[in-house]
């Protein structure tokens, strides 16, 4: 039977391979740019900034990511039935107690994020204490640490902050070509040039989709995982249910961050188009709790 830790070495695994992945990507139209311009440095820069973002990512991804939430510590005596419940599920799962944090917000919605289980943290929202019974806070924090144990976080991290670069080198592209760059009047110029605006437009496109298709799998992964670790599916569709049915946005929602909640922080979408799923940072709910139900 599956457990927790599961998929914890193939995300291990699948994480530096997609930092291998996005970093080669970086690299590629890194060069691809130097060639449009005829500056190795393009290509230097591009491979000095992908190791940078992804080591910064890495180190200060949950300092980042509660800044922009607006968490503030938990103290114990204030919030004792989340500090029990993330405590007593901790300890079920054989992770690390991780710190806990609140939002003031009356939108229902949590994350979890950290760099490794030593390091992590779990944010709620008042919003969603208020709402839930104790048996759906068990699914969410359930699930919410799932992500922890099987370090879907990195995974996240990763892929937001190269995805995020590989827009802003595009941009940048963009706005430079005025400036001018290689030869135009060459025919290597001029078809590195148009591989180069091919590559503004397809390169920040598919990093992103490949981004929300990562952070849709990690969900549907945690909401199993967080029902393995409560043996009570129930409480966690119900749960889900609830969150789903809020449809007002968080005050602080970013798409910087969107990717780490349980649900999409800017509300309900409940769309099935194919293309709308695409760009999606979460599964539909109905199809999460669909399979949650499923026997």
């Amino acid at each position: 039977m599956a457990t927790l830790y599961t998929h914890k070495s193939q995300n291990i695994v699948k994480t530096w391979f997609l930092m291998a992945g996005f970093l080669v990507f970086v690299i590629l139209i890194g060069w691809i740019f130097a060639q449009a311009y005829g500056n190795p440095f393009i290509l230097y820069a591009a491979v000095f900034f992908s190791i940078f973002m992804n080591i910064t990512g890495y180190w200060f991804s949950d300092k980042i990511a509660l800044r922009m939430a607006g968490a503030i510590p938990a103290r114990r005596e204030e919030y004792f039935n989340l500090y029990t419940i993330v405590e007593n599920l901790s300890i079920t799962a054989g992770l690390p107690m991780p710190k806990v944090y609140v939002m003031n917000d009356i939108a229902p919605n949590a994350f979890a994020t950290g760099r490794n289980p030593e390091h992590a943290v779990i944010a709620v929202t008042t919003g969603l204490l208020t709402m839930l019974e104790k048996a759906e806070l068990e699914g969410v924090i359930a699930h919410e640490l799932s992500h922890i144990g099987n370090r879907d976080m990195l995974i996240g991290t990763v892929a937001v902050v190269l995805a995020g670069f590989i827009a802003i080198l595009s941009d940048f592209f963009m706005r430079s070509m005025m400036w001018g760059g290689r030869d135009r009047d060459s025919k290597a110029g001029v078809a590195f040039m148009i591989l180069g605006v091919v590559a503004v437009i397809l390169a920040p496109i598919a990093a992103t989709l490949i981004r929300l298709a990562i952070s849709r799998r990690r969900e549907y992964l945690a909401d199993t995982s967080g029902a393995l670790l409560t043996r009570y599916p129930e409480g966690l569709a119900s749960a889900l249910k609830k969150i789903g049915g809020y449809s007002m946005p968080m005050k602080r929602a970013s798409d910087a961050t969107a990717h780490l909640f349980i649900s999409n922080p800017f509300g309900a979408t409940g769309t099935k188009k194919f293309l709308t799923r695409m760009f999606m940072t979460h599964p539909p709910m109905e199809d999460r709790i669909k399979v949650l139900l499923t026997k």
